[in-house]
């Protein structure tokens, strides 16, 4: 018998939606504060000095941080192919936005520095602004879609067609999801310059965290009640699971209650929003009496709450189609095949361990403040 056929499609197809989602939680936890640091740059820091302080908190691990985003990405290509190839093409502008921004950041820190010229090094300081607060907004409104469903359906042969638009994207409900998301990484941001600033820096960015903190149990909240009693859930009415190839057409999906009757199902479940809000309020907490490892980990706690509670929330749906919900896409119909699934598990349980490995030696080796002193008497070195 083939190794692979000892462990259930089924199987595999639930533990690749879960690791798909430990990858999405660790881009959030590590690149997350990247993006919250740059959220924030023009507002923690005023001074040149101060601002290549907070620069070079993140400038030695922001690289490694974003091996999680290439990670998940490509985890969706190869695990969730339509699933890919729809949202891929469907938020096509939305991602070229997100990229954009991204791609701001790498020059940023590699050009900022290169001159001593004011206005040469504002601009690049500006860019990385960008490079923060887009992308933290837009994967927030991203989420808002999914959660709302989006406006898709495939034909037979399964061609995704996507009926919507870039400003149909930027609705009531995904912009609350993005300024929860956005608010979210400036806590986390805040909290990691904590740990590794002093000084004025930290008094502001204590400030500016504690009230992103408010801000993302406040909009986490408002986006649950919301969710309770002005969005339509999806329900699956028939037979889910099957050995066969993935066909999302081979199941029959309505759309009518709420998503939250999930808690009635599974109550277990209610502990991820718990972990987001009880997070986030700890974070707070740490962040007005200065506590510095606590509140990181506190911060780190609410994130995987928050993101938890929308997979946990959802499943077994990952992208529900608003237009037509048979067309919905679930754990069950839209993966690659059972020995493709295998193969990639096995894969990542050698290399996952690994990565997490050399990144915890990463930061160990790095684990510090970084001082006036470091920036100075390092001019040609630090960023």
């Amino acid at each position: 018998m083939i190794l692979h056929e000892y462990i259930s499609f089924e199987l595999l197809r639930v533990v690749w939606w879960g690791l798909l989602g430990i990858l999405l939680i660790g881009f959030a936890v590590t690149d997350g504060f990247d993006f919250g640091i740059g959220a924030m740059l023009p507002f923690v820091a005023r001074t040149d000095v101060e601002r290549r302080i907070v620069i070079n908190t993140i400038g030695p691990v922001w690289e490694g941080n974003q091996v999680w985003f290439v990670l998940g990405g490509g985890a969706i290509f190869a695990a969730w192919p339509i699933l890919y190839g729809v949202s891929f093409s469907g938020f096509y502008l939305a991602m070229f936005i997100i990229l954009a921004s991204m791609i701001l950041r790498p020059v940023a820190f590699k050009y900022r520095s290169k001159r001593e010229s004011k206005i040469w090094r504002s601009g690049w300081d500006w860019a990385q602004f960008i490079g923060g607060l887009v992308p933290g907004l837009m994967f927030g409104v991203a989420v808002g879609n999914v959660i709302q469903g989006v406006p898709f359906h495939l034909t037979d042969d399964l061609l995704s067609v996507y009926s919507g638009s870039f400003f149909g994207l930027v609705n009531p409900f995904a912009l609350l999801a993005g300024i929860v998301s956005l608010a979210m990484m400036v806590m986390h941001g805040a909290a990691w310059l904590q740990l590794k600033t002093e000084g004025p820096v930290v008094d502001r960015a204590r400030i500016y965290g504690a009230r992103a903190a408010l801000v993302a149990v406040a909009g986490f909240i408002l986006a649950g009640v919301w969710l309770a009693f002005g969005i339509t859930g999806y329900h699956f009415v028939g037979v889910v699971a099957h050995d066969g190839p993935s066909n999302p057409l081979f199941n029959d999906v309505v759309r009518e209650g709420s998503w939250l009757a999930a808690y009635s199902v599974r109550p277990w479940i209610a502990i991820a929003p718990l972990m987001g809000i009880g997070g986030a309020l700890l974070a707070w907490r740490g962040l007005k009496s200065g506590r510095e490892l606590s509140t990181l980990l506190a911060s780190k706690l609410s994130i995987v709450g928050i993101i938890a509670s929308v997979g946990l929330t959802m499943f077994p749906f990952i992208l529900p189609s608003s237009t037509d919900p048979k067309s919905s896409l679930t754990v069950w119909d839209s993966s690659s095949s059972h020995l493709t699934l295998f193969v990639m598990l096995a894969m990542a349980i050698i290399f996952l361990p690994l990565i997490l490995a050399y990144t915890s030696w990463v930061y160990k080796v790095l684990w510090g403040k970084v001082t006036e002193t470091d920036v100075t008497d390092s001019s040609h070195s630090a960023y």
